[in-house]
């Protein structure tokens, strides 16, 4: 299984990851965090790393669903997706996989956290799909 939806969109980093907001945002995803790898490397350790940008999505009705069935689930959220500048004018985008989130290990023994992992990922994966 792979762990991973991987795509290639024309753009700036500002206007893609702006792209990426509003496609989790029609599938019920809100950003939480957002994580500036470039900046974080260049001041922590004082390494040039190329625009890379991570985002914490979350559904907060799937999330309450998935921490119902199993507490410890939260180690797994929220779902990440990162952008990062792989050409002049070209992002790779790649969201998780919730699916292959919530049945990791023993998770997979669980069969709430299936049918919640086959409903996150459905709708990531639209959200990729609105990217074009």
């Amino acid at each position: 299984m792979n762990f991973a939806i991987e795509l290639t969109r024309s753009g700036d980093l500002d206007a893609v990851i702006e792209a990426v907001t509003e496609a989790l945002k029609a599938q019920g995803f809100g950003v939480l965090t957002r994580i500036d790898v470039h900046t974080t490397l260049k001041t922590k350790i004082d390494v040039d790393f190329r625009p890379y940008t991570i985002l914490g999505a979350c559904n907060p009705g799937l999330a309450h669903q998935a921490l119902n069935a199993r507490a410890d689930v939260g180690l797994m959220l929220p779902c990440n997706v990162t952008v990062e500048q792989s050409a002049p004018g070209e992002c790779t985008v790649r969201f998780i996989d919730p699916l292959a989130m919530m049945t990791f290990g023993d998770l997979g023994d669980n069969d709430a956290l299936k049918q919640i992992g086959t409903k996150a990922a459905t709708k990531i994966r639209a959200a990729a799909e609105s990217l074009g």
